[in-house]
């Protein structure tokens, strides 16, 4: 048995949640949905017991809503909260300017209609976005309001 092999043997699940900490939850979720397109599937809260038990948040309590791309049990999450404050490390201009995560990215079915409801939400395209990658496939950069990288990749329509 290969270390590989050995390695896929251990999960239960083949999808992957990330817990994103926002300063707005609001205006994140308008970003995530009204802009990128993806939809709420659903929420949970992680109440001070649990979260101080568990070592999460040494007791904080938060409202977690799970977004994903279809709602879809094959779907991966994008598990968004908020405490209520900004970062304390300044906002990103390149994805080598910090540590951790840094970017998502989404494949799209059709680019024009994610980048119209992006520029009604006046959110800029960064780099010389929309970018050829072949004949069929083009690149977009944007960041969300708390800067983290979002690349999206597809057709243009």
């Amino acid at each position: 048995m290969t270390f590989a092999s050995y390695a896929q043997s251990n999960f239960s699940s083949k999808l992957i949640g990330l817990g994103v900490v926002v300063s707005d939850l609001d205006r994140s979720l308008d970003f995530y949905v009204n802009g990128i397109g993806m939809v709420k599937a659903y929420s949970f809260t992680i109440n001070e017991e649990f979260s101080k038990r568990s070592g999460l948040s040494n007791g904080v309590p938060t409202a977690v809503t799970v977004l994903k791309l279809e709602n879809s049990p094959e779907a991966n999450e994008w598990k968004l909260m908020s405490f209520g404050k900004k970062a304390t490390h300044p906002k990103q201009n390149f994805i080598q300017d910090d540590t951790g995560v840094q970017y998502i990215t989404i494949n799209v079915k059709a680019l024009k209609p994610v980048i119209e409801r992006l520029k009604q939400q006046n959110v800029p395209l960064l780099g010389n976005s929309p970018t050829p990658l072949n004949q069929n496939t083009h690149f977009v950069l944007v960041q969300d309001p708390d800067g983290t990288f979002v690349e999206l990749i597809g057709p243009m329509e």
